[in-house]
């Protein structure tokens, strides 16, 4: 869903979160799928800012999706402070109020709502990880969670059943029965559909675990790509970014999500599919560095059924890929 912004829009919008005077530019920055992210450029002497439009087509209650992101973050910098952690606002994001409200969120006139937090200079992402970035991310999402083990305030799920296997295959259905943008014939589609048929129910085993009472919900980042994490000159992870979906969820969803992204050897909007493979090191060195940091606190179940997790998110991401064009495309930003 494309979100349409002009300057003159922009300015005013920033002005909520910090004094008009002491910005010089706004200007786009990154290349998200879901909000709208800009640079607020001030004077010398003041931090520069983030500023987001957020999707609330996607994320329906902002006021919930900002608690738990201002949740998560005050816990994880108390945590750091208990540590003797230096130079948190580099370790964890900090979110500006709305000089107003006092909230970290503010909704303008046109009902588009937005959000500021502060910009972290000298830091860095990337779209693909050798197998030394991919171990210290699997330490960097462990410690995330790890972090958050002991949270005691309840979350809120932003999107709800966002990684829940069972809904994404009942959606796909309906995108089959209502054939919205009369897609359903195409050969590719037909070959599509049997395949997810063949392997839907095993794909299901998280769900079917959790009724039993086996499988446990933790606080999970849910969107756990390469890119959401920001590193240091050195190559070292400074902080985890994106909290948008931080939500209670399967551990399988951060350990599979980064996966299917860091681990495929070609990026996941690359047109040649044939390319497709994946990296068995990063697969290794992910996980070495997951165990080692989220290992203290999971049970033998969440670590029997990673390489599950490792198969279900390419899998579930097909599903809602596939349900998605054949609904039209009006989830994601398509270019192509």
């Amino acid at each position: 869903m494309t979100m349409e912004n002009t300057l003159p829009d922009l300015r005013p919008a920033a002005a909520r979160f910090v004094a008009e005077d002491d910005i010089l530019s706004v200007e786009p920055l990154g290349n998200g799928l879901i909000n709208d992210t800009f640079k607020v450029c001030t004077v010398p002497g003041t931090p520069d800012y983030v500023l987001q439009r957020i999707n609330d087509a996607i994320f329906a209650d902002v006021d919930l999706l900002q608690h738990n992101i201002e949740t998560v973050t005050r816990h994880i910098r108390r945590r750091l402070a208990a540590a003797g952690e230096e130079d948190l606002d580099r370790k964890v994001l900090r979110f500006v109020p709305d000089r107003q409200t006092g909230k970290t969120w503010w909704q303008d006139a046109r009902g588009r709502y937005w959000r500021m937090s502060v910009f972290i200079p000298d830091a860095y992402t990337y779209e693909t990880v050798n197998p030394e970035y991919s171990y210290y991310a699997g330490l960097g999402f462990g410690r995330f969670e790890a972090q958050l083990a002991d949270l005691e305030e309840p979350l809120g799920e932003t999107i709800p059943d966002f990684h829940n296997m069972e809904l994404r295959l009942r959606q796909l259905v309906e995108a089959v029965r209502e054939n919205r943008a009369g897609r359903l014939g195409e050969q590719a589609v037909v070959h599509l559909l049997e395949d997810i048929d063949r392997f839907g129910e095993t794909m299901c085993r998280a769900e079917q675990l959790h009724r039993d009472g086996i499988l446990p919900k933790r606080i999970c980042h849910c969107d756990t790509k390469v890119n959401n994490m920001l590193f240091d000159r050195d190559g070292q992870i400074l902080c985890i970014i994106d909290l948008d979906t931080v939500m209670p969820a399967y551990v399988f969803s951060d350990y599979g999500d980064f996966l299917r992204t860091a681990a495929n050897t070609r990026a996941e909007d690359d047109p040649d599919i044939d390319g497709v493979s994946f990296n068995m090191e990063i697969f290794k060195a992910f996980t070495r560095g997951y165990l080692e940091s989220a290992g203290e606190f999971l049970l033998p179940v969440e670590t029997d059924n990673l390489p599950y997790a490792a198969c279900l998110f390419p899998f579930m991401q097909a599903v809602r890929f596939l349900t998605e064009y054949l609904n039209g495309d009006t989830y994601y930003k398509v270019r192509y």
